[in-house]
């Protein structure tokens, strides 16, 4: 197995985690309000990856310092464009526009990289953008201020992703992850004042939650994606990170019973045909 194809299945495995925490941040945030979870999650884990990562963190040098910082600036930014627009759009059209990273990692890659990605990539988007469409199934009344900040959440994603392929062969991956965590964690506590009111209750169900994500979703997803994006291109990584609502809906069905409907199932395909394009074509 190729280097490439062994890191798009690591990929691949991490949209299953971050599918999950869909149903598992929906219980947590009926405890705790979202940057305040968001800046427990990742301190927590910026306490613990250096306990399972170890380096000599003290020796890094300037140039990994401003990369990291900027890579966890662009995720933070991400992050609180997302939160804050929830609060004025439906969940349903959040994770649309959300998954509009994937047409918007081209134009990035693009500009960032002088780098134009591959015609099954460009298929592989196309597919993918309808699929999301379908599976989401995007309701509401016109575009409000929550979709635009969705959509600024979007192309920072989009900007992350790219970045993130520049600076990780350039840096050591476990410093630039702890750098992110850091940066993520401080920002969400910096922020979380202005945008809502902070509150934390430490039920066990919370705990729980908050497990899973710190040591799952983000110590080990966020430590993954930064080692073994760098052996694919942006665009096909951001076709395989579109994978996450067709993993969150399977979840959801087997946990849940919840099901999306033969049009949302058909999304769902459409989306799984648009990585099996951009992953085969091209080869």
């Amino acid at each position: 197995m190729s280097r490439s194809r062994k890191a798009e299945l690591i990929l691949l495995s991490i949209t299953l985690i971050w599918g999950g925490t869909f149903a598992v941040v929906k219980f947590a945030l009926s405890d705790a309000s979202p940057l305040t979870f968001l800046a427990l999650r990742f301190g927590a884990a910026a306490l613990i990856f250096p306990l399972i990562y170890r380096k000599d963190y003290f020796s890094m040098d300037r140039a990994t310092f401003t990369d990291g910082i900027f890579l966890g600036l662009l995720l933070m930014i991400g992050f609180a464009f997302q939160t804050v627009g929830l609060q004025y759009t439906t969940a349903s059209k959040s994770a649309f526009i959300t998954g509009l990273l994937v047409a918007f990692t081209p134009i990035a890659q693009a500009v960032i990289e002088k780098r134009m990605p591959g015609r099954g990539n460009m298929i592989g988007v196309v597919l993918v953008a309808i699929g999301l469409y379908l599976l989401t199934s995007p309701g509401g009344q016109g575009f409000n201020i929550g979709d635009v900040l969705t959509l600024f959440c979007a192309i920072s994603y989009a900007i992350y992703i790219v970045y993130l392929d520049v600076f990780s062969k350039k840096h050591d991956v476990s410093k630039l992850t702890l750098l992110q965590l850091v940066v993520t964690s401080m920002l969400s506590i910096t922020v979380a004042p202005f945008v809502e009111t902070m509150h934390v209750h430490f039920t066990v169900g919370f705990i729980w939650a908050l497990l899973y994500t710190v040591i799952l979703a983000t110590v080990f997803a966020t430590y993954l994606q930064t080692k073994y994006q760098r052996e694919t291109t942006p665009v096909r990584a951001a076709i395989i990170f579109s994978m996450e609502p067709v993993m969150a809906n399977v979840i959801a069905f087997f946990a849940f019973g919840e099901f999306v409907g033969w049009i949302g199932a058909v999304g769902g395909a459409l989306i799984i045909t648009g990585l099996l394009v951009s992953e085969l074509l091209d080869r």
